[in-house]
């Protein structure tokens, strides 16, 4: 398994796991604007306990791949448009939300954040486990070549015990310093050589048909309202709810599916597909609160493709209603379970 320093040093690595936006909530909370999908530079600073000035430095380095991951500098209309949707009070004529994607990105470019160094070594953790876990359908293969096992040895050593023991020779040397620091530099040189080569392995090995999270959402925007309450009604049973009912129609007394958590507690889900420019509006989240004390429900969760307007997350969180925007649906359709449930 690749020490989580790789990530920082190959473009190429993190290329692979770049949709794993996952991995942001499994190490820590990640706090989104009302709109669902982005939060600010301060926000992500926070996030990774760092400066502000340490992370605009970090952006300016990497521009163009965190272009890539969905950065943009947003001007004009497009700008008024999402501070609208975000609630932002700001007069600033730019602004550069980062979505989830390009904060997964910067988390696999910072150095020096506790918080970026777990999430590169949970996403290279699930990475190796999905390589080496065995499935229901497995058809035998032939044996990995030996070229390769040697390869991925080689590079385990040379990051887990070669290159420390160039730095702290560095550390302590003299007049040999000039001649270590070149070797060390060689090393790191056919140690990146190798992590490139075992990209391509990784490429080559993964199972035909596993969707990554990038996909999720774009199958989803596709269904059509009754195929979306399917949706949720199966992922609630597989996080293990039961008594899972879909209503629909005009007698659902405002519950699209009703059931039982795991422990026992009565829920109720309110779902809308909409296009990702509508909004769940305070009108319509009073409405579900009512829903909400008309079925006696201990929990409600209110699951949406589109964001929450600030008023509307606001009455969400004071009567006790989960609010699921597009951000939080993508990873609970990819498996992360909702807390409320658990």
């Amino acid at each position: 398994m690749l020490n989580e320093t790789v990530l920082l040093e190959s473009k190429a690595l993190r290329a692979t796991v770049a949709s794993r936006t996952e991995a942001l909530d499994k190490v820590k909370a990640l706090s989104l604007l009302p709109d669902g999908m982005h939060v600010t530079t301060a926000m992500v600073a926070a996030y990774f306990a760092v400066t502000v000035k340490t992370l605009e430095s970090v952006v300016e380095d990497h521009r163009e791949e965190l272009g890539d991951s969905g950065y943009h500098v947003l001007t004009g209309s497009r700008l008024t448009l999402f501070k609208g949707a975000c609630g932002i009070q700001s007069r600033s004529k730019a602004l550069a939300p980062f979505p989830r994607r390009a904060v997964l990105n910067v988390a696999m470019l910072l150095r020096d954040s506790e918080t970026a160094r777990q999430v590169r070594t949970y996403l290279l953790d699930a990475e190796y486990i999905a390589r080496t876990q065995p499935v229901d359908n497995f058809v035998p293969t032939a044996p990995e070549p030996l070229d390769d096992r040697i390869d991925r040895r080689i590079t385990h050593i040379l990051g887990k015990s070669v290159v420390p023991m160039f730095n702290a020779l560095i550390e302590c040397s003299g007049e040999q310093r000039k001649e270590l620091i070149s070797l060390r530099d060689d090393v790191q040189r056919i140690e990146r050589k190798l992590v490139q080569h075992d990209v391509r392995l990784v490429r080559l090995e993964r199972v035909q048909g596993q969707r990554g999270l990038a996909g999720v959402m774009a199958s989803i925007d596709g269904m059509n309202w009754r195929e979306f309450e399917e949706h949720v009604a199966q992922l609630l049973r597989r996080d293990g709810c039961t008594d899972v009912e879909i209503h629909g129609g005009s007698g659902d007394r405002g519950a699209d599916i009703s059931g039982r958590t795991a422990d026992g507690r009565r829920f109720v889900v309110q779902c809308k597909h909409w296009a990702p420019y509508r909004s769940v509006w305070s009108g319509e989240m009073q409405k579900f609160v009512g829903t909400k004390t008309l079925h006696q429900a201990d929990v409600a969760v209110y699951a949406a493709t589109c964001p929450f307007s600030p008023e509307s997350l606001a009455i969400a969180a004071q009567a006790g209603v989960t609010a699921v925007h597009r951000g939080l649906l993508e990873t609970w359709s990819a498996g992360a379970t909702l807390e409320v449930l658990r």
